[in-house]
């Protein structure tokens, strides 16, 4: 992603006001049209523009959304000749597996695809005993140059489409309902937008791919809306634009440091807007939709896990609809940063339990398999 500056500008009382940054994706062509990028409306609009009658568009969503079916051989109640010709236009194939790697005995998978120009991404599935969680991925690399992240640091290929979005999580749902994951055939319950890129600087897409993933069987795939949650670094404009959606999904607030000198360097999408910016607009979104804010927190040794930058998160989040995510930060190969003593994570938990804040430390699945996000791709790009 690219950010651009528009020209700054002179108020009535003579004082410029900073300028505004534009963030932009490179140009690139287009996916092909899916049935998953199209609202129900849009499809029967597309089949009917393809000479077939509209309600043909909902046996198609019946097979893609509800029995997770894309061959059209499957699709025994179309005539052979309208299912080759609605799956050839609507069901075209968005994405290739390149790469499959398992750990956990088998219940974590993370896989990377490819897209039809090329383009690297990742998803992961996770089997806990009590759910099933895919982590999605809403850009091939990411724009916000985080320098801890090897996403961040691979920069930004493209925003994904809807579908291409939508695919990750139809692919983890067959993976469930076939048996393939250990622990018997079951559904995907949650999915967490914390794969690569910045969710809410590809907006429409990811809003497109919420509403395909969360609207009831068969126009979408029916998981509940609060079982799905959204991470940002802090894009506060976009922040407001989500609340006023009325969703419930969830908010995620990558937010790593809570003083400005340290997060203007560790997300330095702060240097623009600043850390109470992006904390007002999160309690904004809790007041606006009832849901807890989640805090992700990278620990990373003796670089943000001091005692009393601790106490400092503490002072800024007690009070609030607010639960702190702490994660014990995943290295990548040759880079200086690496994870908290388990002392001083042991000491920042405390801290914040002390301020009344409540506050847990991320499970750590995936180590084994290049589990920092981004890591298997540019190893499979290699």
């Amino acid at each position: 992603m690219s950010a651009t500056a528009e020209p700054a500008t002179t108020g009535a009382a003579g004082k410029k006001t900073p300028p505004k940054l534009v963030f932009a994706a490179p140009r690139r062509a287009k996916p092909p049209r899916h049935l998953a990028d199209l609202t129900p409306a849009e499809r029967r609009e597309a089949v009917a523009a393809l000479g077939e009658k509209p309600f043909r568009a909902d046996q198609l969503s019946r097979h893609y959304f509800a029995r997770l079916v894309d061959d059209p051989a499957q699709m025994t109640d179309l005539p052979a000749a309208v299912r080759e010709r609605l799956t050839a236009e609507l069901l075209p194939t968005l994405l290739t597996p390149v790469r499959d790697l398992s750990c956990d005995g088998g219940t974590t998978l993370k896989t990377v695809w490819r897209a039809f120009d090329g383009a690297l991404f990742e998803s992961v599935l996770m089997r806990y005993p009590d759910r099933a969680t895919m982590c999605v991925s809403s850009q091939a690399g990411c724009g916000m140059n985080c320098p801890f992240c090897a996403t961040g640091q691979a920069g930004l290929t493209r925003n994904l489409s809807t579908a291409e979005i939508v695919e990750q999580v139809t692919a983890g749902a067959r993976a469930m309902a076939s048996g393939r994951i250990p622990g018997g055939p079951g559904r995907v319950s949650n999915i967490v937008f914390m794969g690569m890129g910045e969710p809410l600087a590809n907006y429409k897409a990811v809003l497109g791919a919420i509403r395909r993933i969360t609207d009831p069987s068969p126009r979408g795939l029916g998981i509940s809306q609060r079982a799905v949650t959204v991470s940002t670094v802090g894009l506060v404009p976009a922040m407001e634009k989500l609340a006023a959606e009325d969703l419930s999904v969830r908010l995620a607030v990558s937010l790593h440091a809570p003083d400005d000198e340290l997060r203007d360097e560790l997300v330095p999408i702060n240097n623009r807007w600043k850390v109470r910016e992006v904390l007002d607009a999160a309690w904004a979104y809790a007041d606006r939709t009832g849901r807890r804010v989640s805090i992700e927190y990278a620990l990373i040794k003796d670089v943000n896990d001091q005692g009393w930058r601790a106490d400092l998160l503490g002072r800024l989040l007690r009070g609030h609809l607010v639960h702190v995510n702490l994660i014990p930060l995943n290295p990548t190969p040759g880079s200086k940063w690496t994870a908290s003593r388990p002392r001083d994570e042991r000491e920042f938990v405390r801290r914040l339990e002390a301020h009344g804040v409540p506050v847990t430390v991320r499970d750590t699945r995936g180590r084994e398999i290049d589990g920092a996000c981004g890591q298997l791709a540019a190893t499979a790009a290699k």
